[in-house]
């Protein structure tokens, strides 16, 4: 990363000038008429570069200013890049907000961000003139496609930012330490919060993934999940947009994602565990290999193991499967390569020791304080504990974001002062081993408390997932009851569930971890995280246990 970059935006005039003519994003327009193939839309460094500059001053046109908050609701789509990068070179800060968050999320969310401008496609602004999202705060609309739902069309900003560019109009710079993004993410509790980035963050998030994996200029990535596809031209990379609902990708269909690295030699995928299992399975049931593909990132749960070795099967001898650790108000913290955990510490993981995530990445601090659930305003070096001991994790580095917007409550939980610096919660428990590598045992709002004994979910479950017949286990606390809710292998039904509790007993009286749990459940299939479709809704699940009378 060049030293004088201030946005991820800045590497566009680089990269445009060194290398115009290279694809940027392939986009999937339509399937032909005969056969499966997908017809792909290209769209080069030089146009997305002067398509974002021609926005960048549009944007300035119609008066969203440097500083402003536009909500940002387009699918992913060349738009989606050019608009991003075109709020970044003109200092407009883009509120993004998952839609898998469903309506009333997203109209909290908009509440708390109170945007001035609302760019979306048609379907947002009838959904924001219905609903009555922004109407306090939202007085610039721009719609992206359609017509007559918002002020301006896209094209239309783009055609007074060409006509301001041809007048040699030129904007300020942004500056590393303005604000970049507020991001509304589906987490695995609690409402969703906006995550304040500064542009330094991203910059620092960009480094540290590049330095991680290794990642020239001139790979292909396949991103599953559009906010990780915004670093790729940053990172000199060509985008290839899945053919995908993003919001479902456990239900996406496997050979949408298989045909395209086939055909363009992807070199680099992103997915949740929960798309990876399902293409994972379909690649084992068709014997699928996958020989350009080497790395393979993950994130949003811990990676089950199964998972883990049908995607080794299907890569090359070189190829691995990434799982970092990390939140999005910090990523990447640490990571261990797939092949390692299955070689060095996944035994361990099935005996009740955690997931191993790996050594800190460079930059990052990480450290392991006594549990709280209370504010900590200030460091002191007494909050940290032994190695060997489980507690909550810590972290700071140029990629820890420092605050939630408009969220003083949050941002005093999740926050603590060290001086000059802030140090992040990141709500997760574990534990660091005399390697100084971190192991990862659940979120700390799951912990359940027995009798003044402390239960953590990972290293209770992972014992349970090595079962065959277990597809992925859950351990809630509803009244104070350990309870073990099970979700099966596909071809196993309550036909087999006496025989499969029988077993699952005997494991939990051989190991500490799980010995106190004393109720096993099965359930048809967990609800899970919109997202990544791969983080439990365990609240929901001991609502259910109650409901059912288990509890």
């Amino acid at each position: 990363m060049s030293p004088e970059l201030s946005t991820v935006a800045d590497v566009l005039p680089q990269m445009a000038a060194t290398q115009p003519d290279t694809t940027a994003i392939y986009f999937p327009t339509k399937r032909r008429d005969a056969g499966d193939d997908i017809i792909y839309t290209r769209f080069s460094y030089r146009e997305l570069d002067e398509r974002s500059s021609r926005i960048a001053a549009g944007l300035h046109a119609v008066g969203i200013e440097r500083g402003h908050r536009a909500a940002l609701m387009v699918r992913p789509s060349p738009e989606l890049f050019a608009l991003t990068f075109g709020m970044f070179k003109a200092g407009v800060v883009p509120v993004m907000i998952d839609p898998g968050l469903g309506i009333k999320g997203l109209s909290k969310c908009l509440a708390r961000a109170q945007p001035s401008a609302f760019v979306g496609i048609p379907v947002a602004h009838a959904a924001r003139i219905a609903l009555g999202w922004g109407r306090a705060t939202v007085e610039r609309t721009i719609t992206v496609g359609g017509w007559g739902l918002a002020k301006h069309t896209l094209a239309q900003v783009e055609a007074l930012g060409a006509k301001r560019l041809a007048l040699g109009d030129r904007s300020v710079p942004t500056g590393g330490d303005e604000v970049a993004a507020v991001l509304f993410t589906s987490g695995s509790t609690g409402p969703p919060k906006g995550v304040v980035y500064r542009h330094r963050h991203f910059l620092a998030q960009v480094k540290a993934i590049r330095e991680m994996f290794s990642i020239e200029p001139g790979e292909i990535d396949l991103p599953t999940f559009p906010l990780f596809a915004l670093f790729d031209p940053a990172l000199g990379m060509t985008t290839v947009i899945p053919d995908m609902d993003p919001s479902r990708p456990a239900s996406v269909e496997p050979r949408n994602i298989i045909e395209p690295i086939r055909r363009f030699g992807v070199t680099t995928m992103f997915g949740s565990p929960a798309l990876l299992n399902t293409v994972g399975r379909y690649g084992e049931e068709h014997g699928i290999k996958l020989p350009s593909l080497r790395r393979v990132i993950a994130a949003g749960a811990p990676m089950p193991g199964q998972t883990l070795a049908r995607w080794h099967d299907m890569l090359p001898d070189d190829g691995d499967v990434f799982p970092p650790y990390g939140a999005t108000e910090s990523l990447p913290v640490a990571c261990l390569p797939g092949r390692e955990i299955v070689a060095t510490t996944w035994a361990e993981t099935e005996k009740g020791a955690g997931v191993c995530v790996g050594l800190p990445v460079p930059d990052i601090d990480v450290k392991v304080i006594r549990i709280s659930d209370n504010a900590i305003p200030t460091f002191s070096d007494d909050l940290e504990i032994e190695d060997g001991e489980i507690g909550e994790i810590v972290v700071r580095g140029p990629m820890v974001t420092e605050s939630y917007f408009g969220d003083e409550h949050n941002t005093a939980l999740s926050k603590i002062r060290d001086g000059e610096f802030v140090w992040h919660r990141m709500g997760d428990v574990g534990w660091r081993d005399r390697e100084g590598r971190l192991w990862f045992c659940g979120r700390k709002s799951h912990r359940v408390l027995v009798d003044g004994t402390t239960m953590f979910t990972v290293p209770c479950e992972k014992i349970f997932d090595a079962h065959p017949a277990v597809y992925r286990s859950a351990l809630v606390g509803p009244r104070g009851l350990p309870t073990l809710c099970v979700e099966l292998e596909p071809g196993h039904d309550a036909r087999d569930w006496p025989e499969i509790e029988r077993q699952l007993r005997g494991i939990a009286q051989a190991h500490p971890q799980a010995n106190r749990i004393s109720r096993f459940v099965r359930h048809p299939g967990f609800p899970v995280d919109i997202r990544h479709n791969a983080k439990i809704g365990r609240e929901k699940l001991a609502k259910w246990v109650e409901a059912k009378g288990f509890a």
